[in-house]
């Protein structure tokens, strides 16, 4: 066994593998960008070696610096996690012509499955069942056209490098083609440095399933049962679950099959993924293979969950020569688990990533595993993925676990920038994905419960109200209140958008009626101007009766409610949890918001840094809401930003090519 490793990544997947290295007493080197200086995987970590700038490419995609900092440390063998160089064949060369083992399969392997269209021709050649598509040398649109009227649409494009859900584009229509083939390419050749496709017949209401194998290199491969990774958003996993829910036990046993084949059709080695389309109307002739990562996957601890095995140990023991820790028939299935990513972006902006600092952070430790790279006080930078934690939970039968997930998921606590985190519990909840009934158009077709917002009620209102109190008196605090008088606390507040006039009045020991006032229409301006033509909302007594600072409990018509109020940001702002539902408050300076002026005209500012790629109008040009204005590429990923209303674009402030900081304005932008 290896006396030293190297962890060629970062973030949770840095700090996973350290865990089972720790456990079995080898020694861990950390690698770390300028970005991530201090950060928890490189403490975690016995050493940590510096390897260059924040972006990847200068710094965790650099093979030299990489077997540097292992020769340099003396490290036996490189584990690469997941991304970055995990699947880059020719670091896997150069590792071994370091005499460095690659902890992870050949490098021969990994070509084979590297590439979509090469993979799917072995798989093919093993008569493994495959997609209806095109994986052809010829790239020209005509091609395209010409395959994709044979297949049939709808269709899909997939970078034949691709992976991550990055480079590929649902088409519905010929007339859609020639744009989403232009947007994928160049989304595919910034993400792998390759615009190569392939196109695949598109199972709009298919599943996506995948069954972890482990090979010895030696023609010996095991599978650990399957998982469902269905729900995406852009192709993207959220949620995981395994096995797989309300699975026939044919189509089981024939997908398993399929698994194992696949990776023994390429003699593997390691711990890999073979991932499936399943069509449900078809039963066993619906199993389609998609694609096989050769790697651990995100979504490995599920497995490990019900199989009661470290999936890293089972990597090192291979890679270090020791074959399979166990056969087949000693692998067994215990109970369900899940697993959620709780990220940093906005499910109710197309699920766009947010950057910033995380103020506060609780994660529900105590209930769930929970697998972070992230702490209080963290960045999220534009660098990497924003994923915060991955939330795992286990239990005897799927309702179980599911139960623990909602649980667990009422208690996640992030504040400094959006979170999925409301939007993940509303899927644990929705009454469909209860009975396991789900598939890849799941979100789309449940967009009415998942993205419900909660109502803003008065213990929302009273929470606003005390925390502005304890605010303006420090010294006090909110513990231990003992406001007696009778004076009124007048503050107006913006929650979850809406501007209110509370009115707080002290009624005795920890006790308060509150008034909230709001107009039909009300706008800062006219509150400033004193129109006072306000219609009471509502009015309402309550009681304090306690608080530890962040959690609250509060008494309203005899009813008590736990909340937890926690500083959003560095801006004075704050966000009220009650269980999953979340509520963002703001205390705008009423004066100086209405000085500002009307100016008549607008722009749209960019949410996060970025590379402008594409203008889709003219300078000039009448646009109706919701028509595309340009393309940028933020964390891989393209984003059309579109006409806010009606209105015409007066200018555009970058070029593509230009890069662009967070708040920079894009367009010059009336509204008609």
């Amino acid at each position: 066994m290896f006396e030293k490793i190297l962890i060629a990544n970062r973030g949770e997947i840095a700090i996973r593998v350290a865990r089972t290295a720790r456990r079995m007493g080898i020694q861990t080197v950390a690698v770390y960008s300028e970005a991530d200086n201090g950060a928890p995987h490189m403490r975690y970590c016995d050493e940590a070696v510096f390897i260059g700038a924040a972006p990847p490419s200068q710094s965790y995609l650099v093979i030299d610096k990489i077997i540097d900092a292992a020769r340099k440390t003396g490290a036996q063998a490189v584990h690469p996690g997941y991304g970055f160089l995990s699947e880059n064949a020719d670091f896997a060369d150069a590792l071994d012509a370091a005499g460095i083992v690659f902890i992870g399969p050949t490098a021969e392997t990994i070509r084979s499955m590297g590439s979509k269209s090469a993979a799917k021709d072995l798989m093919e050649a093993a008569k493994v069942p495959t997609t209806p598509g095109y994986q052809g040398k010829a790239q020209t649109l005509k091609t395209f056209e010409r395959e994709c009227e044979r297949i049939g649409y709808p269709v899909l494009l997939k970078a034949t490098a691709g992976g991550g859900g990055k480079g590929m584009r649902v088409v519905n229509t010929e007339s859609e083609l020639s744009d989403a083939l232009d947007a994928a390419k160049r989304e595919a050749k910034s993400a792998f440095g390759d615009d190569r496709f392939l196109v695949e017949k598109y199972v709009a209401r298919a599943r996506h399933l995948e069954v972890q194998v482990f090979g010895d290199g030696q023609g010996d491969v095991v599978h650990m049962f399957e998982r469902d990774c269905s729900v995406q958003r852009r192709h993207q996993k959220v949620m995981e679950e395994a096995p797989a829910p309300a699975l026939p036990a044919d189509v089981r046993a024939s997908l398993l099959k399929a698994g194992v084949d696949a990776a023994k059709a390429v003699n593997y080695r390691g711990a890999g993924t073979v991932e499936f389309l399943f069509d449900p109307a078809a039963g066993v002739n619906g199993i389609y293979f998609m694609e096989m990562n050769t790697r651990l996957q995100v979504e490995h601890p599920v497995s490990e969950e019900i199989t009661g095995l470290d999936f890293v140990e089972w990597q090192l023991r291979i890679a270090a020569g020791e074959g399979l820790p166990l056969s087949q028939d000693k692998i067994t299935e215990n109970g369900h688990a899940f697993e959620a990513r709780l990220y940093a972006e906005n499910p109710e902006n197309d699920f766009a990533p947010s950057i910033g600092d995380i103020s506060a952070l609780r994660l529900p430790g105590d209930v769930a595993r929970i697998d972070s790279g992230i702490v209080e006080g963290q960045t999220i930078t534009p660098h990497y993925d924003p994923m915060i934690s991955k939330i795992i939970t286990h239990g005897g039968d799927r309702t179980i676990a599911l139960n623990k997930m909602r649980a667990a998921l009422a208690r996640t606590r992030v504040a400094g920038l959006d979170t999925n985190g409301r939007f993940l519990h509303a899927l644990a909840r929705d009454a469909d994905f209860k009975k396991g009934e789900v598939s890849t158009r799941y979100i789309e077709e449940n967009t009415a419960t998942l993205f419900d917002r909660p109502s803003t009620d008065a213990r929302i209102f009273a929470a606003a109200s005390l925390y502005q109190l304890q605010a303006t008196r420090p010294l006090m605090g909110l513990q231990g209140f003992r406001l007696n008088s009778d004076a009124e606390t007048v503050s107006w507040a913006e929650i979850d958008g809406e501007l209110v006039l509370l009115r707080l009045a002290s009624t005795g020991p920890n006790a308060w009626t509150l008034s909230v006032e709001t107009g039909a229409d009300a706008k800062i301006r006219r509150a400033a101007d004193n129109d006072t033509e306000h219609t009471t909302k509502l009015s309402c007594a309550f009681t304090l009766d306690e608080t530890d600072g962040t959690r609250w409990r509060i008494t309203l018509d005899d009813s008590q409610t736990n909340l937890d109020v926690l500083p959003h940001g560095s801006d004075g702002d704050v966000r009220v949890w009650i269980g999953a539902d979340v509520w963002h408050v703001r205390y705008p300076d009423v004066l100086v918001a209405a000085s500002d002026g009307e100016t008549g005209a607008g722009g749209l500012s960019a949410t996060l840094p970025g590379l402008i790629v594409e203008l889709k109008t003219e300078i000039g040009a009448a646009v109706k809401k919701g028509d595309p204005l340009l393309v940028m590429e933020a964390m891989k990923m393209e984003h059309t930003v579109s006409a806010p209303a009606d209105g015409t674009v007066e200018g555009f402030r970058f070029m593509p090519g230009d890069q662009v900081k967070d708040g920079d304005l894009l367009v010059d932008f009336v509204e008609a």
